[in-house]
């Protein structure tokens, strides 16, 4: 019994070595596929959030004369070259010229402000950017929108980012290569 066994594992072992000597092929690579990555597009500036609550009495209440004295006295500087996201991080009623008045002494200093999270911000810069792609590169070719993303990219950015590519691409999936979804297919003609 253990004579047979010993055959058949050299027999596996003869077959592993066979199949190891051929070479390995990333097919992948070798397709025609193109992956249309939105982390490429990901500018370098920093994300900085205005939160107007941290000038507002206990979080809540805005009083117009000690909201202006804290928006003269705030260090601006830190806001150069920024994209910068003004909200207000409690549930107070704040009146819509707080936040006009930020983004007014922000504005000398900041590359672009937006009134809302750091996603809408990311979802403004986004949509500034991506209509400038030259999106006829991917003309009758299928194309994966790549999912994974170590930057935060919103799904906002990936939505307009197939709208931008249905009228080019071939086919559309999203996600990774080897567990890619399908979502669009030219019909042919």
């Amino acid at each position: 019994m253990e004579q047979r066994f010993n055959e058949r594992r050299s027999k596996a072992g003869t077959r592993n070595a066979i199949i190891m000597e051929e070479e390995i092929i990333n097919r992948v690579a070798a397709s025609a596929l193109e992956v249309f990555d939105l982390e490429d597009y990901y500018t370098k500036e920093k994300r900085l959030q205005i939160d107007i609550s941290q000038w507002l009495a206990e979080g809540f209440l805005l009083r117009e004369k000690d909201f202006r004295e804290h928006l003269k006295n705030h260090d601006w500087t830190q806001y150069q070259d920024a994209f910068v996201a003004v909200n207000c991080s409690t549930d107070a009623i704040v009146p819509a010229w707080a936040s006009i008045l930020v983004t007014i002494y922000a504005a000398p200093f900041a590359k672009k402000i937006v009134s809302g999270s750091l996603e809408d911000l990311e979802t403004a810069i986004y949509q500034e950017l991506l209509p400038k792609i030259d999106y006829s590169v991917y003309r009758n070719k299928p194309v994966i929108i790549k999912g994974c993303s170590k930057k935060p990219v919103p799904m906002s950015a990936y939505v307009l980012a197939a709208q931008h590519l249905q009228p080019f691409a071939k086919s559309l999936m999203y996600g990774e290569a080897c567990s890619a979804v399908p979502l669009f297919k030219k019909a042919k003609s």
